[in-house]
């Protein structure tokens, strides 16, 4: 092969595996920004800090810029689709989103029993709305759209902004940046955190842009004194890694690696928790734990319906019943205590279902591209382990459960690709068929299939011999061509 040849087949090699951020990835790109630093924002200019929880359920509910974007990404999302309902024909919903609508489907049955029907509803059209400008664009997007470089950039930009903006006064030792709590802003470094590293994988401008942003996130989730995020940002890239060799030289499940960590982290719970925070309480949630297995008790079937019990008004039960400081909290601080208390087992049952198989499918996504496995089994296992002390499942408007809804579907994006192909009756199959083929073909200019050097010394026309086909018996001597 000539040198211009050779250069102009590896400058298409690269052109053809050039990722961007094109119309599909647009949309699940803008509904982080307007998550995660648009509404943000809002409520870091217009309301004062003393109103902290009312100032974070108004921008999920009760603004004005809130009833409008939802609705009408929801229905950008469905006119995208519409416009390219080509596209749907090839769509195959993998067993991961499959039970993800399963999950949310029972969310939305329990409606019909929640203690305010009205405001569960309400929430619940907003969720559906949300995770429909998420994952339909996402899912029906091109092989070579790249939604983590997207979501990078915007977590990028959100924590440039979160250290021009967000300067603590004095007094103030945790760092809170625009979210006005140390928590949330933890969170978001250590989502950019993780994404960084992932970026730093890449060469070029990407590589520089994902070492600015690791040095910006390790500084700010240190300021912030998270302990949570802190702990489990530094410790998910390893275990995403570990899960992923596990997989490939083991057999094993990402699945069954993380429940087993799971279970160990819940087992030795005094441990984690003096270990983490020198408190076995955990910073007092312990005490909302308590209060939430007795709400529980008093609802053992049906429970509180989606979203019914924090934050429903003056009569909810989370302050009727409640004393003290506990009626003044948003959510249980734990995702998975929240889910019991609001869906009750079945809920939980299908909430475990939907990321068992999400995390299993994320281990497929490995044999083909390994980076982009690694970055979003990162993501999935830090949103398993931070509600555990934190709430952010099926919570709309949290940048940490649109997070994981987005790795859950480029997990089926690539799921989607990564499909054989089906061999109808009747049609020429891709390779031909031959008693000495292997399954896999050898590439034409492997070296098993160049003459050797004897060979090619007698590879004169006076020495070319026709031999013998292997399935048909020809009597007597082959004959040779002269």
């Amino acid at each position: 092969m000539s040198r211009v040849s050779k250069h102009s087949f590896e400058l298409g090699r690269v052109r053809c595996r050039t990722a961007i951020i094109d119309k599909w990835s647009f949309l699940p790109i803008l509904a982080f920004v307007y998550a995660s630093i648009v509404m943000p924002l809002i409520s870091f200019f217009v309301s004062p800090p003393a109103t902290m929880q009312s100032t974070l359920q108004s921008a999920v509910e009760g603004q004005l810029a809130n009833r409008i974007f939802w609705p009408a990404m929801a229905a950008s999302s469905v006119v995208l689709v519409m416009q390219n309902r080509s596209r749907i024909g090839k769509l195959i919903l993998p067993p991961h989103i499959t039970c993800l609508l399963a999950f949310f489907a029972f969310a939305g049955a329990s409606t019909l029993w929640a203690f305010k029907p009205e405001l569960s509803f309400i929430r619940f059209t907003q969720e559906a709305m949300l995770l429909t400008s998420i994952i339909l664009p996402t899912m029906l997007a091109p092989r070579t759209a790249d939604v983590m470089r997207g979501l990078f950039l915007c977590f990028g930009i959100g924590l440039i902004l979160n250290v021009l903006l967000g300067a603590p006064p004095n007094g103030i030792v945790a760092y809170e940046g625009y979210f006005l709590d140390k928590n949330a802003l933890g969170k978001f470094a250590a989502i950019a955190f993780l994404l960084a590293l992932h970026e730093v994988l890449y060469r070029g401008l990407r590589r520089a842009l994902g070492m600015i942003v690791v040095v910006i996130a390790g500084i700010v989730l240190y300021l912030t004194n998270s302990k949570t995020s802190i702990g489990f940002a530094f410790v998910v890239p390893f275990l995403a890694g570990f899960t992923l060799m596990t997989r490939k030289m083991m057999r094993i499940s990402p699945a069954i690696v993380v429940l087993i960590v799971v279970t160990l982290l819940v087992f030795f719970r005094d441990q984690v928790g003096w270990f983490v925070f020198h408190d076995q309480t955990f910073s007092s949630r312990t005490i909302i734990w308590d209060f939430v297995f007795y709400e529980i008790g008093r609802r053992p079937l049906l429970r509180w319906g989606f979203n019914s019990f924090w934050l429903a008004g003056p009569d909810a039960p989370s302050i009727v019943d409640a004393s003290g400081w506990v009626k003044l909290m948003p959510n249980a601080h734990n995702g998975y205590l929240d889910t019991m208390l609001e869906l009750g087992p079945v809920g939980l049952a299908l909430l475990v279902i939907f990321i068992m198989t999400t995390l299993h499918a994320i281990g497929r996504v490995a044999n083909t591209d390994p980076a982009r496995a690694w970055v979003m089994l990162s993501l999935a296992i830090f949103m398993i382990f931070h509600n555990l002390l934190e709430t952010s499942w099926l919570h709309s408007g949290e940048f940490g459960w649109m997070a994981f809804a987005l790795v859950a579907a480029e997990t089926g994006r690539c799921w989607r690709f990564c499909q054989p192909t089906k061999v109808t009756h009747g049609s020429r199959p891709s390779t031909p068929a031959s008693p000495g083929l292997s399954r896999r073909p050898r590439p034409i200019d492997s070296y098993k299939n160049c003459p050797s050097e004897r060979e090619t010394q007698m590879s004169g026309p006076g020495n070319l011999r026709v031999r013998p086909h292997r399935h048909k018996q020809h009597a007597g001597r082959p004959r040779s061509v002269r």
